[in-house]
């Protein structure tokens, strides 16, 4: 039988917390998430980010159609998401919590542990023309709705 993945919402628009399933015993641990069940858009791309120092800061952007669901596969990592009038952190510190970033949502990660591999999930291919990577420029589109 499948557990039921705890799903947060947040003060950032669009934003959520996923608690997916962690199955423990003898033999270990398992974490598992569905595609387009639990991870809410069919993934068309991945990427890891690892070997970053503790001192660097990686995201800084947003995207205007792409959604990303993060996952920190190991160690920790903080993130920030910021709608352009709420902002909020999270601390991803385990391999059965996921969080989805929506299209037009601002993210910073920060804070990586010595051994962190952060797995990210992406709906759509590369495409440089989706990024957004000024803030002023993040803000003035969102204000323009």
């Amino acid at each position: 039988m499948k557990e039921k993945i705890m799903i947060s919402q947040t003060s950032v628009a669009g934003v959520t917390l996923h608690q997916l399933p962690c199955i423990t015993d003898v033999r270990g641990a398992l974490t598992v998430g569905e595609v387009e069940r639990d991870i809410p858009f069919t993934v068309k791309r991945y990427f890891m980010v690892f070997d970053v120092p503790s001192v660097k800061i990686r995201g800084e952007h947003a995207h205007r159609i792409c959604q990303q669901f993060l996952i920190c596969v190991h160690g920790n990592c903080c993130v920030i998401a910021d709608d352009g009038q709420h902002r909020e952190e999270f601390e991803l510190d385990r391999p059965n919590m996921g969080l989805y970033i929506p299209p037009m949502v601002w993210d910073v990660q920060y804070k990586f542990s010595e051994d962190t591999i952060l797995l990210v999930l992406a709906s759509h291919h590369y495409d440089s023309a989706d990024y957004i990577r000024d803030y002023s420029e993040f803000k003035r589109i969102i204000a323009a709705g």
